[in-house]
C-alpha cells in the first residue's frame, strides 16, 4: 500500500467516525435536520429490534421526533467501533460497514434528574461514499438489554 492510499484510508476512517458520532449527537440533541443529512438519499434505518420501526431517514426522523419527547435527557455513548472498507483493486472502495456498541441512559419526562431508563446494544452501519462525503445507507439497531424503573401499581 502506498503512503497516498494509507493517508486516504486514515481520512476515510476519520470521516466514518465523525458520521457515527454525528448520528449519536443528532439523536441526543433532537436535531432531526442533522439526522436526515447523515443519510444517503436512499438511506434507511431499522429500529424494530429495539421496539421501533423501519423506514427511510425521513420516516425514522418523524418517528424519533415523537418517541424522543418521552425522554428529554438522553446520551448515546458509542464505543468499540469496528470499520471495514470494501476494496476495489486494492484501493478503498465507495462502500463500508461499521459496527459499534452503545449504551444509552435516558430520563423520562417529568422524572428526577438521574437516568431511569438505560439500554444497550449494537448499531450496524452500511455506508456509501457520495459527492458530499460518506453517508449512511443503512442503520440497524440491535438492542441487547434494557433497564427500566419498576413502577408501583396505579401509577404511584
Amino acid at each position: 500500500m502506498t503512503q497516498r492510499v494509507e493517508l486516504a484510508t486514515v481520512l476515510d476512517r476519520l470521516a466514518v467516525d465523525e458520521l457515527v458520532t454525528g448520528y449519536a449527537v443528532a439523536v441526543d440533541d433532537g436535531d432531526w435536520a442533522a439526522y436526515r443529512a447523515l443519510f444517503a438519499p436512499d438511506g434507511r434505518a431499522d429500529y424494530r429490534a429495539a421496539g421501533g420501526v423501519e423506514g427511510s431517514a425521513e420516516e425514522i426522523a418523524r418517528w424519533l421526533t415523537s418517541t424522543m419527547e418521552l425522554f428529554p435527557m438522553r446520551q448515546h455513548l458509542i464505543v468499540n467501533r469496528l470499520v471495514r472498507f470494501d476494496s476495489v483493486d486494492r484501493d478503498i472502495g465507495d462502500t463500508a460497514h461499521a459496527q459499534a456498541d452503545y449504551i444509552n441512559p435516558m430520563r423520562f419526562a417529568g422524572e428526577g434528574t438521574a437516568p431511569d431508563f438505560v439500554c444497550g446494544g449494537r448499531y450496524t452501519f452500511g455506508l456509501v461514499r457520495t459527492p458530499s462525503g460518506w453517508r449512511l445507507h443503512r442503520v440497524t439497531v440491535q438492542e441487547k438489554w434494557r433497564r427500566a424503573p419498576e413502577r408501583a401499581a396505579g401509577g404511584a
